[in-house]
């Protein structure tokens, strides 16, 4: 009776017209939704055999000009609502997920006037010092800081200073009383704490943090809901301006105390271009774990001794490097570290030296990019120098390569942006009533149909939530109770670690079975007792098995039956911590290890998500395996290299062994080998030699690709 395609174009012509589209919104269909709902209903009438009579006689109508494209609306709403169920109760759902007055959430903050002190300064500027005081000297009192660490530290302190305070993180409790009693001060990590406990001092570290893409809502939760008389926040200037603004809507004003830093930091002149040039307290900052290997293993070639922190060590570990470190009577005088430095462990350290200045990190849409670090970054790394009270009276910041230190500077002396919005969350509330409207909706539409529905005043905004969409994608097919299900997704695990992922699978397997999780399934799981690391592979294994004890306690804190053996994890994480130590003051002979096994699988040995160090894995490929392979990989090494110099525009770096260089006519990157000591003459020459074998014989064959 008609066409497909007059059928086609006149739904298109339907699609297109400003008037349906509007229906469309009012019924609560966004652009997205409009749009896949409108392929759906397509696909429906062009593809479905049994189309309804009447949807059947109004296409008849229209195809013959006696009716008008909008007369398919009703039809196409009601196919909207068979794939959208949400549609039907739109109403209600905006009225969850309307997270415009977030202060209107924590009444017993409300219900009291807090006073709101703003401590705000640079690294090293007693900031933190000046609130951790009051907050010894309450009669009661929380401190919330983003780090383990950081808890850990205010609580030795605070008991040192013979004021009984309890320490609470996602993993752990630990109580000063012994009969397990609260005590009236306690430090945790900020997403533990507690907004419905009375205290007359609160302490919010690292305030700055309320901006995290992906941690921020815990900032916000702490600063609109803690019930504390007086609330102590420290960090950057940058934030006064958003938390001033923040506590207007509540009524509560805020005093800022302005402090400097207190020991002189000075940017050098200089860069260190060889590590030759390192002297007692260095610390070479790296923003990949390839550049500690790297680093590490060139300044043990000089018959140094270095300490190495990272951020995925166990904090026991952080902590043994860090004393190693500091301690005036050990032989190891240099830091190698990444910025996990920035915070919570205390250093002393002349002069911090970046080795780079790109950091690898994921932008909003989830993909990895290489981009120069911040302002705030920077500042947070290079203040770690010269620390107040240390050895070092004042602080010194330089580059490990000329061309990066002018840069460098640019950045120190730009002003950091003002922090403009902070971040929430949806509650496992919110989503339970959005389970009930939505029955059979998997747990992540339902934060997707949350998040864009949510409506958000200006000074906030939805933290990112793929880790929480990742587990629950992950689990999906696992039958648990919503609640639970909220739980296992919101375990603070790293999703770029496949043995932890698929622990947490089994964990969720085991636990919907209700199957307590015993310690003997845990150490058969993980193949308890485990030996010191061999190599690098092996160590990086036995870091993602101490996250994995980190998960099973976290879970034992939420399911206390269901995870019984929390004190027999807690006695094998320790000395899982005391492997791991071993591990990292080897780390230097297993980054040895994995790389002389010349099989093919070294590479991944030390690989990482972003390959910054390309250039030196392969040249160290030259280096340990000079024979036929060696032309190949230093013809790898090249492209690398010129890719690289392409990506951040520099000109070649030409150091203390120039003349060797120039009669080879080898450009930078054999100069940049010979510097760091991953290429000596000897090698230069037998490779030159070989080149020119490789380039005879393939002048003599046609057809071979040169390098």
């Amino acid at each position: 009776s008609f066409s497909t395609g007059e059928v086609l174009k006149n739904l298109n012509k339907f699609y297109k017209r400003k008037e349906i589209q509007r229906l469309g919104a009012e019924n609560g269909l966004d652009a997205r939704l409009f749009h896949q709902a409108f392929i759906s209903f397509r696909k429906y009438i062009m593809e479905s055999s049994s189309v309804s009579a009447d949807l059947h006689i109004i296409l008849n109508d229209i195809c013959c000009g006696a009716g008008h494209v909008d007369d398919l609306f009703p039809f196409f709403l009601r196919h909207a609502k068979q794939i959208f169920p949400m549609l039907d109760c739109m109403d209600d759902l905006r009225k969850i997920s309307d997270l415009r007055l977030p202060p209107n959430w924590y009444p017993d903050a409300r219900a009291i006037q807090r006073k709101i002190i703003f401590h705000a300064g640079p690294t090293n500027s007693g900031k933190t010092y000046h609130a951790i005081q009051r907050f010894l000297s309450a009669k009661s009192g929380i401190y919330c800081g983003p780090l383990k660490l950081l808890a850990h530290e205010i609580f030795q302190k605070s008991n040192d200073a013979n004021v009984p305070c309890d320490l609470v993180t996602g993993e752990e409790r630990v109580f000063a009383n012994e009969d397990a009693r609260q005590a009236p001060h306690v430090a945790c990590t900020i997403e533990m704490c507690s907004t419905n406990t009375p205290y007359e001092v609160a302490v919010i570290d690292e305030i700055q943090m309320i901006r995290d893409p992906a941690r921020g809502w815990a900032w916000t939760r702490a600063l609109l809901g803690l019930c504390a008389e007086e609330i102590h926040v420290c960090g950057e200037p940058a934030a006064i301006d958003l938390v001033t603004e923040l506590m207007y809507t509540t009524g509560e004003e805020v005093e800022v105390r302005n402090y400097e830093r207190l020991t002189p930091l000075t940017v050098l002149d200089y860069a260190l271009e060889s590590l030759d040039n390192l002297r007692p307290g260095d610390c070479i900052v790296c923003f990949s774990k390839n550049d500690i290997y790297s680093v590490s293993r060139q300044i043990e070639a000089r018959g140094l001794e270095c300490a190495v922190i990272y951020g995925s060590l166990p904090p026991g570990t952080k902590l043994e490097q860090a004393k190693k470190f500091n301690d005036p009577d050990d032989p190891c005088k240099i830091l190698v570290a990444t910025d996990a430095i920035g915070m919570g462990l205390n250093l002393c350290i002349r002069r911090i030296i970046f080795n780079s200045i790109v950091k690898p990190t994921v932008n909003e849409k989830g993909e990895k990019e290489i981009d120069s670090i911040t302002t705030s970054q920077a500042l947070q790394i290079a203040g770690r120098a010269g620390r107040f009270g240390s050895s070092f009276k004042q602080g010194e910041v330089t580059t490990m390569h000329r061309d990066d230190l002018v840069q460098l500077r640019d950045i120190l002396n730009d002003a950091v942006p003002p922090v403009k919005a902070a971040g929430l969350h949806p509650t496992p509330e919110q989503i339970e009533m959005f389970a009930y409207h939505l029955p059979d909706a998997t747990l992540s539409n339902l934060i997707d149909i949350f998040v864009s529905l949510s409506q958000v005043d200006g000074m906030y905004f939805v933290c990112n939530i793929d880790d929480f969409k990742f587990l629950a994608d992950m689990i999906q097919h696992i039958p648990l109770n919503l609640r639970s299900r909220y739980v296992f997704c919101t375990a603070p695990l790293n999703r770029k670690e496949p043995f932890v992922c698929t622990t947490l699978l089994k964990f969720a397997r085991q636990f919907s079975r209700n199957e307590p999780l015993t310690f003997d399934w845990l150490c058969r799981h993980t193949k308890w007792p485990l030996a010191a690391p061999k190599n690098i592979k092996e160590l990086v294994h036995l870091e993602a098995v101490h996250d994995v004890f980190d998960l099973y306690l976290w879970l034992s804190y939420r399911f206390v039956d269901m995870f019984p053996d929390a004190v027999l994890v807690r006695d094998i994480q320790k000395k899982l911590d005391d492997i791991i130590q071993i591990g990292v003051c080897n780390i230097t002979k297993l980054i040895r290890a994995s790389q002389s096994a010349a099989a093919p699988g070294t590479a991944e040995a030390v690989s990482e998500d972003f390959p910054l160090s390309r250039t030196q894995k392969d040249a160290r490929a030259v280096s340990d395996r000079h024979g036929a392979a060696s032309t190949e990989a230093l013809s790898i090494a090249v492209e690398a290299a010129g890719l690289r110099r392409v990506k951040n525009s520099r000109p070649s770096r030409l150091g203390s062994r120039q003349e060797d260089v120039k009669s080879y006519g080898r450009g930078s990157l054999a100069n940049r080998l010979l510097q760091e000591g991953l290429l000596t003459q000897e090698m230069l020459r037998q490779l030159e030699s070989e080149w020119q074998d490789q380039s005879q014989t393939s002048n003599e064959q046609p057809g071979t690709k040169l390098a």
